[in-house]
């Protein structure tokens, strides 16, 4: 059982978690709309200069996608701070596990596809 005198510690704690969750969140979303919004900037230039508009390749739809991952992640966020919350009430405490494995998998697998794309972009462009 959690003693009263820790349970407004183990709350902010909590609090200052799911923070840093909102703060990775707004992060992610942020970041893919300048990925979406670069690309469509380039465009937008190149068509201006007369050349003739090139798409904007898989940018705009990886921008989305970490747009997307963002909000999921604010939810996932919120969820883990409410179950927190009830178990902390409880007296008890279950670490996150899977949550962060998951967050951890994904992240990295966004990062090799825009590292890969980067490269194919590159090769194209030579």
């Amino acid at each position: 059982m959690i003693e009263d005198s820790n349970k407004a510690t183990n709350h902010l704690a909590n609090e200052r978690t799911f923070l840093a969750w909102v703060r990775t969140s707004v992060a992610i979303v942020v970041f893919g709309f300048a990925i979406g919004r670069f690309a469509i900037a380039l465009r937008q230039l190149t068509a201006f200069q007369g050349h003739p508009a090139k798409t904007t390749g898989l940018s705009v739809w990886m921008g989305m996608v970490s747009i997307l991952a963002g909000v999921i992640m604010v939810t996932a966020g919120l969820a883990r701070y409410r179950k927190t919350r009830a178990l902390l009430e409880e007296g008890k405490f279950e670490p996150a596990g899977f949550m962060v494995d998951l967050v951890t998998i994904l992240t990295a697998l966004f990062g090799l596809a825009l590292a890969g794309y980067l490269i194919y972009v590159e090769k194209s462009l030579s």
